[in-house]
C-alpha cells in the first residue's frame, strides 16, 4: 500500500541534494498494496522505472541511501529494513535493491521515515528524506506527532512526500500532508508513472527550508 517511504533515501531533493550534498534517504513502500495496476503495470514496476531513471541522473559522489518498509513479511510492524546505508557511490546498489523488491506486508510508513532520519544521524548532520507512499499508514497511531518530534530534533530534518495513486483517500492525504508541512518539506500527488517521476523532479528541485 504505500510504495517508496523510497527512503530509498533515494530520490532525494535530486538536483538541489547535488548542490549542497545534502544526505538522503528514499524510502520505498515494499507493501502489498503495491501490486495494485496503473494502466495495467503494478505501481511497483513502474516505480522501479522512475527511480532507475532519477538515478541515472545524480552524481557519484551524492550521498544516497534507501530505506523499505512492508517488503519481508505480512502483518509485521517492524519490517522495515535500511538496504543501502547512505554513502556515496550507492547508486547501483540501490537499483539493485529497489529491482528485488517483492511487495508483500503492512505500511509502517511513519517507522520508516524514523529509520531513515536515524541512518542520517538527522540529530548531528543536516538530512533529508524522501517518502513515496501509495496508502494510509496502518502501524504507528500518530503521524504528525513523529513528524514534529523529527523536526524538534534534528539539526536540520525535511522529510519530502509524494502520495503515488492515492486519489481522494482524506486519511491518507492528511498524513502525508502532515509529515511534510512538520518538517519543512513538499507534498506532492501522482496518479501515474509521468507524474511519479515529475513529482520528484520537483520535490528534487525544492529550495531548502529556511532557518528558524
Amino acid at each position: 500500500m504505500r510504495f517508496l517511504v523510497i527512503c530509498l533515501a533515494v530520490l532525494m531533493p535530486l538536483s538541489a541534494v547535488a548542490q549542497d550534498r545534502t544526505n538522503t534517504i528514499q524510502v520505498l513502500d515494499g507493501t502489498g498494496s503495491m501490486w495494485g495496476q496503473i494502466d495495467g503495470t503494478a505501481k511497483l514496476s513502474i516505480a522501479q522505472d522512475v527511480v532507475r531513471d532519477l538515478l541515472g541522473t545524480l552524481p557519484e559522489t551524492q550521498e544516497l541511501g534507501l530505506t523499505v518498509y512492508g517488503h519481508r513479511a505480512r502483518g509485521d510492524c517492524s519490517d522495515i529494513e535500511t538496504i543501502v546505508a547512505p554513502g556515496a557511490g550507492t547508486r547501483e546498489a540501490i537499483a539493485q535493491a529497489v529491482g528485488g523488491i517483492k511487495p508483500l506486508g503492512k505500511t509502517p510508513m511513519t517507522d520508516a521515515v524514523i529509520a531513515a532520519a536515524n541512518a542520517l544521524r538527522f540529530t548531528e548532520e543536516k538530512a533529508t528524506v524522501v517518502l513515496v507512499s501509495d496508502g494510509v499508514e496502518t502501524c504507528n497511531p500518530d503521524p504528525c506527532a513523529a513528524a514534529r518530534a523529527l523536526e524538534e530534533a534534528g539539526i536540520d530534518f525535511t522529510a519530502h512526500v509524494v502520495g503515488f495513486d492515492v486519489g481522494s483517500d482524506p486519511d491518507a492525504l492528511a498524513q502525508m500532508q502532515c509529515i511534510a508541512a512538520e518538517t519543512g518539506g513538499q507534498f506532492l500527488t501522482a496518479e501515474n508513472a509521468t507524474e511519479l517521476s515529475s513529482a520528484l523532479v520537483t520535490v528534487a528541485a525544492a529550495p531548502a527550508p529556511p532557518a528558524p
